[in-house]
């Protein structure tokens, strides 16, 4: 059998010789250390689960965030009727009861407890084994090593780890397998009633400690690692006779106290700090006072009321209270030495500017999250474009500044065999069936703490009124706030969420900002995703670390809406536009810290189908990404500054060809070029700009600077930038800026770049074409033509120079024409699976892994068989004995592997390394097609298999063959 001779081959190159025998990746036996987010044991294990048939974990210790990270991988297996089995203990009573709870909650899960105990002394043995042992078709897997199931042993400590494979009936596994049914048949089940006795004596045991907000007047005074480097910006931007700044931070980063170090450090003779809301002054005087010290006479609030802000040192002040003229007037101007605006993105708003233009301090610090906005206005040049720090949320979370999120997106509710749309009528929406399923799902879920405190957002006032009630009457108190409900009432609700009077605050965005309830443990979206800012600012209202909180779980009903590509926009910060980065990053799921990204297969298809069905370069959504950075950087941005900050320029490349027209488009009269440079132009952008090879990048670079480039010279410079050096390679660079590449009965071809030489190589020296060096006198093109080289090569750092291609990165037909040095373009159609260069003795093969169901189109079967083999058909009509087919066994030819999910993700294809086919898996076949008269026939094929080099990456080859999880 197949598996028997790969698992064979497999042990002879892991124990034997690694350089005698191939492996297959599949089954080869690793060790698994925690390398950052893509490569750690939680991987692994999720990845286990996905293709597993039942499985058992064997752990001492279990946390409750730990399990949890698994929740929706196994919703996916309960779904096809795949169990496993959890074995743990009660082990110096380190496992918490929510642990067990959590662990009782899944129904294609059974736990037992230990129960080994010592012969002599009856005493319960101390049990320490981590292991996960997972049954596959055929085989068994097996990873044994350091890893319990928390967190951090799960993604972040340094772990040791081995993962090993054999046939169901091999030794080892069969050891492990007896052991664990021995242990399982003594072990004790995991029931409510062992439950209630576990909790007694875990209280015994443990000092639990209660549940309470932390008193601000206890925390360290000292600043935080961000804390530090913000207050040094500051400082050096007062030191070069600033007067102005803005820090940009997530919300629950401790932009408070930033604000009250900086005033402490400053010592105003008076202090102004200004709010739109309320409801947090109080709580911002008292860090204020924290931080500052001195008397609390100095420190008072100015609102509707509040007064005695007038007369103090430090006031703290609401908007509408301020910007009222007969308030405003009772400060002089210059009454306050350092104001400091809060949620300073509202300034655009007639009441906020006003105070700002009022008021002349001596310095000014403006505090936001979210400093986008959808209007004309820039916070930005309001600020003097002086950006002091910026953290967003994905890096706060990376340095450990917030409580760690568990995101579950899920499928909501099937009414009438369709997944809730918005579409869908209110009566649905709030049906008693949906009601229940959002209780079974959000208690499936959970949350960490001893009590829920819970945030609803849902799309309608009248949704939210009534799914308050329902929950109420379900036994889950909960209560609806909306925009017309005053400021004392919504304060004394969030005082019964913090009380535990009520599990569930229902809203429609009243809490998007600017409330503070750091209690909140779960957060449940019901409603259709609009604007990546809302979400990112309603996840963050429960991001604050509180005492007894380990964790926030959001949960996310995906339902089917257009907008649901803003959701992996959102949970990435991915303003590139690419829809192939959008897609790849949603496979990834990525990890910030040990905050986890999962989604259910049901909710990921949706996802997946909302970002092939939207126009993520749709002129509008383009003109908000370049508006916003033309604000925050006060000028026209340049190609280079959208790339490092959010479009993409391959994005550019595909639709407007060059920087120039896509400046026209945003409505922009500069940098207009006439059309030989717009040609010239249009060559950068789209062949070199992408950065996918830097050598033709650096000549450039240098040509600018200097008249002319030597060989050696320009040789020396590759080796410096540790690029790739071949004859070939030289050869090519050639091709290209010579344009002798794009041949002319191609497209594009020479004219479609200006029909002009871009570098001369005479004499061993390089030098600019003089018609193209004459138009660079030309400002603006030369400042486009400067702009896309310095683009070029900021984006050539997701790439190995010293390679030819870098594996898991995307490449299209025409970029393989290049980088595997051909002398002339190949059109796409002309190349498609596969094209031979008996020249550079190299071939390109392209797969498309899930091909539409075209009856013009042979349905092509290649299909991976493991991580390191895939199999693929020839071209028709093709035989064994055929010229190409013989050429596929040359040892000879270098094989570069390309593969893409689906037609749904356009040109590009996802590099998976070189490769050879195996000699003995040639195979004859036959596959039907229809003429063009729709008349059946039937065309000859050959099927081989391709060993790759370098097995594929986990994430990829489950991403790529669309295996369950």
């Amino acid at each position: 059998m197949d598996l028997e001779k790969d698992l064979t081959k497999t042990v002879l190159n892991n124990y034997i010789d690694k350089d005698r025998f191939l492996s297959n990746g599949n089954l080869s036996a690793r060790l698994i250390l925690n390398h950052g987010q893509n490569d750690n044991i939680y991987r692994i294990l999720k990845k286990e689960l996905a293709t597993c048939k039942s499985f058992t974990f064997v752990v001492a210790f279990i946390t409750q965030r730990g399990f949890t990270s698994f929740l929706t991988v196994l919703s996916d297996l309960a779904k096809c009727g795949i169990h496993g089995r959890v074995l743990t203990s009660t082990y110096l009573y380190f496992n918490e009861p929510d642990a067990f709870r959590s662990l009782m909650k899944v129904p294609n899960v059974e736990t037992r407890i230990f129960n080994e105990k010592d012969a002599e002394t009856n005493k319960e043995l101390p049990f320490h084994a981590k292991g996960y042992l997972f049954e596959h078709e055929g085989y068994r897997s097996a990873i044994i090593g350091s890893s319990n199931l928390t967190s951090g042993a799960l993604i972040n400590n340094y772990e040791w780890n081995l993962n090993v494979n054999s046939l169901d009936n091999a030794e080892i596994t069969q050891q492990i397998n007896f052991q664990i049914e021995d242990e399982w048949r003594k072990a004790i089940p995991l029931t409510k009633n062992w439950l209630t006795r576990y909790q007694n004596k875990f209280d015994q045991n443990k000092l639990i400690e209660p549940e309470v907000a932390e008193d601000k007047r206890s925390l360290p005074v000292q600043p935080n690692k961000m804390q530090k480097e913000a207050l040094g910006e500051i400082q050096y931007l007062r030191q070069n006779g600033k007067n102005k700044a803005l820090i940009i931070s997530a919300t629950g980063t401790g932009k408070t106290y930033l604000g009250a170090f900086d005033v402490r450090k400053f010592n105003p003779k008076r202090f102004l700090y200004v709010v739109h809301r309320e409801q947090i002054l109080q709580k911002s005087k008292l860090s204020f006072l924290n931080v500052i010290g001195g008397d609390d006479s100095e420190y008072g609030i100015y609102s509707g009321n509040h007064q005695e802000g007038l007369k103090t040192k430090y006031v703290f002040a609401t908007v509408q209270t301020l910007a009222k003229d007969e308030n405003l007037k009772k400060f002089a101007r210059d009454a306050f030495d350092y104001i400091l605006f809060d949620e300073a993105h509202h300034l655009g708003a007639t009441q906020e500017l006003k105070i700002f233009k009022y008021f002349q301090p001596k310095f000014c610090l403006g505090m936001t999250a979210t400093p986008e906005r959808t209007d004309d206005f820039s916070i930005y040049k309001l600020f003097d474009y002086n950006i002091a720090y910026e953290i967003r949320l994905q890096s706060a979370l990376d340095q450990d500044m917030l409580c760690p999120f568990h995101y579950y997106g899920v499928e909501d509710y099937v009414y009438q065999d369709e997944l809730i749309g918005g579409a869908t009528s209110l009566n649905w929406l709030v049906s008693d069936e949906r009601v229940n399923y959002i209780l079974q799902r959000t208690d499936y879920y959970g949350y960490s703490g001893r009590t829920l405190h819970g945030l609803i957002f849902c799309s309608r006032k009248k949704e939210s009124k009534i799914l308050a009630r329902k929950l109420t009457e379900k036994g889950y108190p909960a209560i609806a706030i909306a925009g017309s409900d005053s400021i004392g009432e919504r304060e004394k609700v969030v005082r019964k969420l913090e009380k535990g009077e009520i599990k569930y605050i229902v809203t429609v965005d009243v809490f998007n900002e600017g409330v503070d309830i750091p209690c909140i443990n779960q957060i449940v979206l019901l409603r259709n995703t609009q604007s990546s800012i809302v979400f990112v600012q309603q996840l963050g209202r429960g991001l604050r670390k509180y005492k007894g909180k380990d964790y926030l779980t959001v949960i996310d009903f995906v339902g089917n809406y257009d907008n649901n590509y803003l959701i992996p926009v959102a949970l990435t910060g991915d303003k590139s536009h690419n829809r192939d980065r959008v897609r790849d990053k949603l496979d990834l799921e990525p990890i910030y810290g040990v905050s986890l990204i999962n989604f259910t297969n049901v909710a990921k298809e949706q996802i997946y189908r909302s970002i092939n069905r939207s126009n993520l370069t749709l002129k509008r959504k383009l003109r908000e990404e370049y508006v916003n950075e033309k604000r925050k950087i006060g000028r026209i941005p340049l190609m280079y500054d959208l790339q490092k900050e959010s479009i993409d320029c391959e994005v550019i490349a595909e639709k407007y060809k060059n920087y120039s027209h896509f400046l026209q488009e945003m409505g922009e009269s500069d940098y207009q070029v006439s059309d030989f440079q717009n040609k010239i132009l249009k060559f950068l952008t789209v062949v070199l700009a992408n950065g996918k090879r830097k050598h033709e990048l650096l000549l450039l670079d240098r040509l600018l600077n200097q008249s002319e480039v030597k060989e050696d010279e320009y040789l020396a410079i590759l080796r410096k930038n540790h690029c790739l050096i071949s004859d070939d390679i030289l050869k090519s660079v050639d091709a290209i800026l010579s344009l002798s590449f794009f041949i002319r009965r191609s497209l594009p071809n020479k004219e479609t770049y200006g029909g002009e030489n871009i570098v001369e190589h005479k004499n061993e020296k390089y030098f600019l074409n003089e018609k193209v060096k004459s138009k660079l006198e030309n400002k603006n093109f030369y400042v486009l033509f400067r702009d896309a080289i310095r683009t070029g090569l900021l984006r050539s750092q997701k790439y190995n120079a010293d390679k030819t291609f870098t594996i898991n990165e995307r490449y299209t037909r025409t970029d393989a024409n290049r980088l595997l040095n051909w002398d002339k373009i190949v059109p796409g159609q002309n190349i498609g699976g596969y094209k031979f260069d008996y020249d550079k003795k190299n071939c390109a093969i392209f797969i498309t892994y899930n091909k539409k169901n075209d009856a013009r189109t042979l349905a092509y079967q290649d299909q991976f068989i493991n991580q390191s083999i895939i199999n693929m058909y020839s071209k028709y009509p093709r035989s064994l004995d055929s010229r190409e087919i013989q050429n596929f066994k040359s040892k000879e030819i270098d094989f570069h592997l390309f593969v893409k999910k689906s037609d749904d993700e356009g040109k590009s294809f996802i590099y998976l390394g070189t490769c050879h086919p195996q000699s003995d898996t040639f195979r004859q076949k036959e596959m039907k097609r229809t003429d063009k008269n729709n008349k059946p026939k039937i065309v000859p094929v050959v099927s081989m298999n391709l060993k790759l080099t370098t097995p594929v990456d986990i994430n990829t080859y489950y991403m790529l063959t669309k295996m369950r999880y």
